[in-house]
């Protein structure tokens, strides 16, 4: 039997990721993945935009891409997303894949060059969720 717990529990995360990560190494072949992030901040320290993800296997992941509203409008969105375009080129990706709901930012990334590719009804219910890719060409910039 198994009890669900809530809450935030980063050390069964940090556990059940590495061993994912060891177990599709194996089976891929590909033992190069590493997690990104990059901030925007005030010059007073405040964080008012972010990034993280990882690149794995010639692919790149945006696990997460907010700006504060005061901000929003101001190219600080797209130039994260091509400060992460220039680090997967770097490191041979092929493309980048993330993941959105269509209240957030489907425009915004459909004007940068992403296709959407999944769409998912009912996440949350009401509302949908879109998988993006943007396949990479070019060397490095």
């Amino acid at each position: 039997m198994f009890t669900i717990r809530t809450g935030d529990a980063p050390e069964v995360e940090a556990f059940l990721v590495q061993r994912i990560y060891e177990y599709n190494a194996t089976a891929t072949g590909y033992d190069d993945g590493e997690s990104f992030s990059a901030l925007h901040k005030t010059v007073s320290g405040a964080i008012e935009a972010g990034t993280c993800g990882y690149t794995w296997g010639g692919c790149c992941y945006v696990s997460y891409l907010w700006v504060a509203q005061s901000v929003r409008r101001k190219g600080i969105g797209a130039a994260l997303l091509r400060a992460v375009e220039r680090h997967a080129r770097a490191k041979q990706c092929r493309l980048i894949l993330l993941a959105t709901h269509e209240f957030q930012a489907p425009g915004f990334y459909s004007r940068l060059g992403y296709i959407e590719t999944a769409r998912v009804a009912d996440h949350p219910v009401g509302f949908a969720s879109m998988a993006y890719v943007k396949r990479l060409t070019g060397a490095a910039q």
